[in-house]
Formats: C-alpha cells, structure tokens, sequence
C-alpha cells in the first residue's frame, strides 16, 4: 500500500506562482511513473503532467512552459512548479503514483486562481 501527501495548494492570484507537493510513503525509485492530475467543478479529471522513474516528463498543452514537474529521490516526494498561473487553472490537484500493476491517489489539495 501506497501512502501519498500533497501540499502546497491555495489561493493565488492571475500570473503569480505555487508549487505542490507530493510524498510518498514508499520509495519512489520503485515507482513506475508519478504525477498530476486536476478536476475542476463540473468537468473531467485530466493529466497535468507526469514523470517516469526514468525520468521522462509529459504535460498537458494547456499547461506547457507554465508547469513543471520534477522529483526528489531523497525525499520520496514529487512536485509541480506551476507559474503564470491562470484562474482556468482552478482546480482540486490530486498526486497519483503507479506502482506495479497499480495506481495510488492522494486525497487532492485545492488551487484557486482569482484575484
């Protein structure tokens, strides 16, 4: 079983700046593939951006020269740099990891865009 933590969610205005937060409970030197996903009211979850244990990153169009991803081994934790944020990108933020033949979610953490 998997564990995961995020932070770093909150209110922000147009164009300024968070980073998120995720750790893990286990190593994640073993984990297939670690990321983001966000829901906004109303609409799909979607993939924000992704990280393999190679190293590999993915990220949505949308978000792309705005968000990035990276990790700390050390820490067993991944994180999301988003800038020039924008108030579409208001959203509940969940973490997942892939481990095995499984995927793991955290509980979400809410970013809201407004001024």
């Amino acid at each position: 079983q998997v564990q995961l933590v995020e932070s770093g969610g909150g209110l922000e205005q147009p164009g300024g700046s968070l980073r998120l937060s995720c750790a893990a409970s286990g190593s994640i030197g073993s984990f297939l593939a670690m990321g983001w996903h966000r829901q906004a009211p109303g609409k799909q979850r979607e993939l924000v951006a992704s990280i393999t244990n190679g190293g590999r990153t993915n990220s949505a169009d949308s978000v792309k020269g705005r968000f990035t991803i990276s990790r700390d081994g050390a820490k067993n934790t991944v994180y999301l740099q988003m800038n020039s944020l924008k108030p579409e990108d208001t959203a509940v933020y969940y973490c997942y990891v892939v481990y095995g033949s499984n995927i793991y979610w955290g509980q979400g953490t809410q970013v809201t865009v407004s001024s």
